[in-house]
């Protein structure tokens, strides 16, 4: 493999790994903060235990999240230094914000929610997660923003002297159009992530018949959260198609496996061809349905990959500009399907669960339960096909990824931290998974007798060392 190869795999590993905890984090705080508010609005004490118990779970997560984020900032140094040189005066904008403001905040509150159970008044504790969730939101609003930079360039100009990108509006790079279907689509994701881990956790409890009414509520949320979600990814996810396919045509040309440009193309459920001839042996379609995703019309046009592929070697010079067809193909696919999924299964839960019944058997709950990896699945794919349908271009039109990499640094410098990062967060995955599910095999404990603080009467709990 060359130097750039081998980069881009050490890099996609530790970027994919941090995105585990991610979207976890966005869509458990705010699911706690809502049953937090429960709590306050209704004076039920089995929210507050949830409130409590899932709130634990959160913080494990948190916590990893942090730690692996780290890591990927010093790559950018260490294997991309020419991509840092080329973007730094844009790209570190948006990456200064999210630590002197996102972070702070989620940090600082996060602190003061789990040291102030007992110190604060009811509804200022309240402020404390929501900020804090809040906190977790702006932050991935300033790190999409950067991405977005990279997806379709804008607010800069290029220094004739240097030859590097400069910023000129932070905020046509904070409102980019890209950011604005980015955005929502990764929020509902997470909220779609969050819900499914409630679910599935909560199922698990209910098929060994621990604390039924407790978990049987916990389910409910996590599947309303969940049909809600869904049916925000998927029209953000249109929107986002759309704009896509006015930025980056060859991505969504390479999604669909189109080589030649249609009038009302079809969606491809299944496509078998030959690369390297730019055709399909194998191809089944849903008519015109990708026309619809792409342009909004049934009859629509849609650029293919070998029309695209002539247009950008004459604007961009020789080179092959199509990106990995099977690997845009197949992860757009997965995306897609696991997400119409979960949408189902959330549905006929919720069907299941009226009249305050559970939401459904063992065998259901025991699909609920394994349903919580789908959008991990999904989120991964998304992601894989964002990066990788840009290629060969690490800056959309300005710079691409073979000319963006660390010119002194060797390859077996990369392969040996490569196989570190690898075993290092094999570990870490490891100690996190079997963290997070001891805690969360744990039975709800009853709690302590009530307080009175700041005037208000309040249950007595105590958070500090994550121990009840």
């Amino acid at each position: 493999m060359s130097h750039d190869t081998i980069a881009r795999w050490q890099f996609a590993i530790t970027t994919v790994y941090h995105f585990l905890f991610v979207p976890l984090t966005i869509g458990l705080s705010l699911l706690v903060a809502g049953m937090q508010t429960a709590w306050n609005r209704t004076g039920s004490v089995e929210w507050l235990r949830l409130t409590r118990f899932w709130g634990k779970l959160m913080l494990i997560n948190f916590a990893m999240g942090v730690v692996t984020g780290i890591v990927q900032e010093f790559q950018f140094g260490m294997n991309w230094s020419d991509y840092s040189r080329f973007v730094g005066d844009v790209f570190g904008a948006p990456l200064a914000m999210e630590a002197l403001i996102a972070f702070f905040l989620e940090s600082t509150f996060l602190g003061l929610w789990i040291f102030g159970w007992d110190r604060l008044p009811k509804r200022v504790h309240l402020a404390t997660i929501w900020l804090a969730s809040l906190g977790t939101v702006i932050s991935a609003y300033f790190i999409l923003a950067a991405n977005s930079w990279m997806q379709h360039p804008v607010g800069y100009r290029i220094n004739p002297r240097t030859g590097h990108a400069q910023l000129t509006s932070i905020w046509k790079v904070l409102t980019n159009p890209t950011q604005m279907v980015t955005f929502p689509h990764v929020l509902m994701a997470s909220l779609l992530t969050g819900g499914a881990v409630v679910v599935g956790l909560s199922c698990w409890h209910l098929r060994r018949g621990h604390q039924v009414e407790l978990h049987r509520r916990a389910v409910h949320l996590g599947l309303v959260v969940c049909a809600v979600a869904s049916v925000g990814v998927m029209l953000s996810g249109h929107f986002q198609g759309q704009v896509m396919t006015r930025q980056q045509p060859m991505k969504m040309a390479s999604a669909e496996a189109l080589w030649d440009t249609e009038d009302g193309a079809g969606l491809s459920l299944f496509a078998y061809g030959d690369v390297s001839h730019g055709d399909n042996k194998i191809d089944i379609k849903i008519p015109h349905l990708m026309a619809f995703m792409a342009t909004n019309s049934f009859s629509g046009k849609v650029q293919g990959v070998n029309d695209l592929q002539a247009a950008e070697v004459a604007r961009y010079g020789p080179g092959d500009y199509t990106p990995v067809m099977g690997v845009t193909f197949w992860n757009f696919r997965i995306m897609m399907g696991l997400g119409a999924v979960y949408f189902g299964l959330s549905l006929l839960g919720l069907a299941r669960m009226r009249g305050g019944h559970l939401p459904g058997g063992r065998f259901l709950l025991l699909a609920f339960m394994w349903a919580a990896a789908l959008p991990y699945a999904a989120n991964t794919a998304g992601w894989i096909f964002t990066e990788m349908g840009r290629q060969p271009w690490v800056v959309f039109g300005l710079l691409r990824t073979s000319s963006a990499v660390s010119p002194g640094v060797s390859t077996a410098a990369v392969i040996a931290t490569l196989a570190g990062f690898t075993v290092i967060y094999g570990a870490l995955a490891t100690v996190a998974l079997r963290l997070f599910l001891r805690h969360g095999r744990h039975e709800i404990p009853a709690l302590s007798p009530n307080v009175t603080i700041s005037g208000e009467p309040r249950v007595g709990v105590a958070l500090p060392s994550l121990a009840y």
